[in-house]
């Protein structure tokens, strides 16, 4: 039996504590790794953030010209 299916066989009432377990558990460890992060000093350096500046792609827009804005 799938996991998939174990979940739907269980009661509504029984997912919906599932579902909300999942989420708190999601939310929890968010809140946590940041902690975690600052704690044990891994958080990233200004080295690393110009560095990964570099890296990240550029969105440049560009306005047409002609008749096409007029719509």
């Amino acid at each position: 039996m799938s996991l998939l299916q174990s979940f739907r066989n269980l009661s509504p009432r029984m997912r919906l504590g599932v579902g909300l377990g999942l989420l708190a558990w999601g939310v929890i460890g968010l809140q946590l790794s940041d902690r975690a992060e600052e704690r044990y000093g891994l958080a990233p350096t200004e080295e690393d953030k110009a560095a990964l500046s570099k890296i990240l792609p550029r969105i440049t827009t560009v306005e047409r010209d002609g008749e096409d804005n007029q719509r």
